[in-house]
């Protein structure tokens, strides 16, 4: 019997205009002894996890995965920072291109470097265009891959980037304000990326509530991320 894969089912649910919701679970500020409060206490529209950080200890990655896995059967995916963050044990990986900056470590490096793990692995590997927008803060996305995010006043450059993104083969185009972002990506940015792309739009960082969220899926994005609000129980 065939079974649909992650990406043809976010594929099918962009074009029902079914939005998605992911909580991003950061392994280093999980607690695996704690997973099935953490669950029970998420709001029933989670529609995917993803799981991963800028840094992460060793193995952190793969012990969070596995203790996710016995509170929930939703699609997990991996939101990796790093090669070293790839585990089996997941359903799928995002396999990030950071656009917006121009470090060949994160643009091409980083992904070589998690081959000789992909091909052993029966992981999705989703082909995904990363692009860092300004959020109001320094984030650990810009400190660590040493790029600079994209003005969020600069719509034309960040709409060529994201159709670049396609149309280099990416699957999906994720913008990112960054982990505890002070604004979200704007209206007037997501608009004009929905517009322009033909592929499903994640968009995250900086959303720190119900409306929020609501004008989000409003101006477009297919799937919204929330982590820190999640993770500080301050959503709402």
């Amino acid at each position: 019997m065939y079974t649909a894969t992650i990406y043809e089912n976010l594929s099918l649910l962009k074009d029902l205009d079914q939005k998605q919701l992911t909580v991003l679970i950061d392994p280093d500020k999980f607690d695996d002894f704690k997973a099935d409060k953490f669950f029970n206490d998420l709001p029933n529209e989670i529609t995917h996890i993803f799981v991963g950080g800028s840094t992460v200890e060793v193995n952190k990655t793969d012990r969070t995965v596995s203790a996710i896995k016995k509170f929930s059967d939703l699609p997990l995916i991996i939101f990796p920072g790093d090669h070293t963050q790839i585990t089996e044990k997941a359903d799928g990986i995002l396999f990030l291109c950071l656009l917006s900056g121009r470090n060949p470590e994160y643009l091409i490096e980083q992904q070589i470097k998690s081959i000789s793990k992909l091909k052993k692995s029966n992981l999705e590997i989703i082909p995904t265009g990363y692009i860092l927008i300004d959020g109001g803060k320094e984030c650990a996305v810009q400190r660590i891959s040493k790029t600079k995010p994209m003005p969020q006043n600069n719509v034309k450059a960040i709409v060529n980037t994201a159709l670049a993104g396609q149309y280099s083969g990416k699957k999906l185009i994720y913008l990112e304000a960054g982990s505890g972002a002070i604004n979200h990506v704007s209206i007037e940015i997501i608009r004009e990326v929905k517009m322009a792309i033909s592929i499903p739009l994640i968009v995250g960082g900086g959303i720190k509530n119900s409306h929020q969220l609501n004008v989000i899926y409003n101006a477009g994005a297919d799937m919204a991320v929330i982590g820190t609000a999640f993770e500080n129980g301050n959503f709402y």
